[in-house]
């Protein structure tokens, strides 16, 4: 599927009393989503020990 008739669908796929901002946060889902598997195909990753470095930071 190309990338705007996903982001159609996105929207299209909402309730139909849904909001602008509820429109809003599926498009920047899809958007992180999309960028992640950039970073992984490029194999810009991250260890699990420095995933849990990161966590132990955001946990204080």
């Amino acid at each position: 599927m190309q990338a705007k008739q996903q982001k159609l669908k996105a929207i299209d796929d909402l309730p139909d009393d849904a909001e602008v901002e509820d429109a809003l946060d599926r498009l920047y889902l899809l958007y992180k989503v999309e960028r992640g598997l950039r970073q992984s195909d490029r194999g810009d990753l991250l260890s699990q020990q420095e995933v849990r470095e990161r966590m132990a930071k955001w946990l204080k």
